[in-house]
């Protein structure tokens, strides 16, 4: 198998056409209700539009959450609120709806699929379904050692592209972006420090579980040690994640990047999210279009990342749980505006007057009498003139 390049995604991922953009914006301006009176669902509607190709939009029926589960070795350090090597507790609770985007994926009727890049458990418990893609178990010591070998990343990559076709092929029409793991976010962090050339205290957050003071100081140590080892390697986005990502953020990546080719639009939920799509920004600029972000999280490097992919995060709730959940409350929001893009009336066509030509016919000369002179015509041409009778007196009159 041929040494993979991402950046030959960059050919491969077209910018959404420009004159279906025009055709929704035109479509938004006939529409009864005023311009921006819809504030951000006015946006959303038109993007969606251009991510279908379709005026009117269509409505989102098929969504699907989809979450990267994985195992971080950098979280025998202490720099998570969740024991090392525990990321499987969090995949069976969401698979038994306890988690809360268990318990919002099951009110909204969304389908949940967990896929396992990395994991650090035995199979046997977990469903076979969940963990028949593992790349590896667990992933390594960023801070000391590879992630993953170069062909474990690649491995990993494949199988996000994978996954994308395989959701698009069946129908998918939006997925809902999010990852299951532990020391995920120190990865994330590392990564986007990496790519936008920041120190590690500017983009080290408290993760999802939160962490105390001297976890944080911890966390940034790790990072710090992880960017030494990433500087090298920035020019390769495959030996970049292998050295310090994971097997579900390179999987993640891969698979930003095939929904992107396949057209499938994504909304994005926190720094881990966040971070395989700077990667996958890295690789073909044009990817970003594709995406939404669902909300912010407060941490620092997410904020970093999705400013330099100048996306507009859609909600701002303070939730910082993880596992998909921020953005699939951005769900109904999206939702709602494809439906008003689709459904609201147009103003009424105004109607044309039409002017009606009189119907020209002969006119009834009046009966002649002594006092009536004749009609004149009425018909086309040219109208002879009158005599002049003379004034009997012998002078014509003023």
């Amino acid at each position: 198998m041929s040494r993979l390049n991402l950046d030959d995604f960059s050919d491969l991922i077209e910018r959404p056409d420009s004159g279906v953009r025009r055709d929704a914006e035109e479509r938004r301006e006939r529409l009864a209700v005023p311009p921006n009176a819809l504030g951000r669902l006015d946006e959303l509607g038109e993007w969606l539009s251009i991510a279908q190709a379709s005026v009117p939009v269509k409505a989102i029926e098929r969504p699907r959450v989809l979450l990267f589960a994985g195992d971080h070795g950098v979280a025998a350090l202490g720099v998570s609120g969740r024991e090392a090597g525990a990321a499987h507790r969090l995949v069976r609770s969401v698979l038994e709806g306890e988690s809360p985007v268990g318990v919002l994926a099951r009110r909204m009727g969304v389908p949940v699929r967990i896929v396992d890049a990395g994991l650090d458990c035995d199979p046997e418990l977990l469903p076979d379904d969940v963990v028949r893609h593992r790349v590896r178990r667990g992933s390594g010591r960023i801070d000391i050692e590879d992630a993953l070998t170069i062909e474990e990343a690649e491995q990993a990559v494949r199988l996000g592209i994978a996954i994308a076709d395989e959701e698009a092929d069946s129908g998918t029409d939006l997925v809902v972006l999010g990852d299951l793991s532990v020391g995920g976010t120190t990865a994330a962090a590392t990564l986007i420090a990496a790519l936008c050339g920041t120190d590690a205290s500017v983009v080290t957050g408290r993760g999802g579980a939160g962490i105390d003071d001297l976890a944080w100081m911890r966390k940034c140590a790790a990072v710090r040690d992880a960017l030494r080892r990433a500087r090298p390697v920035l020019g390769d986005q495959v030996e970049l994640l292998a050295a310090v990502g994971g097997a579900d953020l390179a999987a993640m990546t891969g698979f930003l990047l095939q929904s992107a080719v396949r057209r499938m639009p994504v909304i994005l939920d926190g720094v881990v999210s966040a971070a395989c799509a700077l990667v996958g920004q890295r690789a073909a600029f044009r990817a970003p279009d594709w995406w939404l972000a669902g909300q912010m999280t407060g941490e620092p490097a997410q904020s970093k990342a999705l400013d330099r992919m100048a996306l507009n995060p859609l909600l701002d709730h303070g939730v910082t749980v993880g596992e998909g959940t921020g953005a699939l409350l951005a769900l109904p929001l999206v939702q709602a505006a494809a439906a008003f893009a689709a459904e609201l009336p147009e103003h009424p066509e105004p109607e044309a007057e039409s002017v009606t030509e009189p119907e020209v016919g002969p006119v009834a000369e009046p009966t002649a009498g002594p006092d009536v002179e004749p009609a004149a015509s009425t018909t086309a041409g040219p109208v002879a003139a009158r005599p002049v009778t003379a004034d009997p007196t012998g002078s014509d009159k003023d």
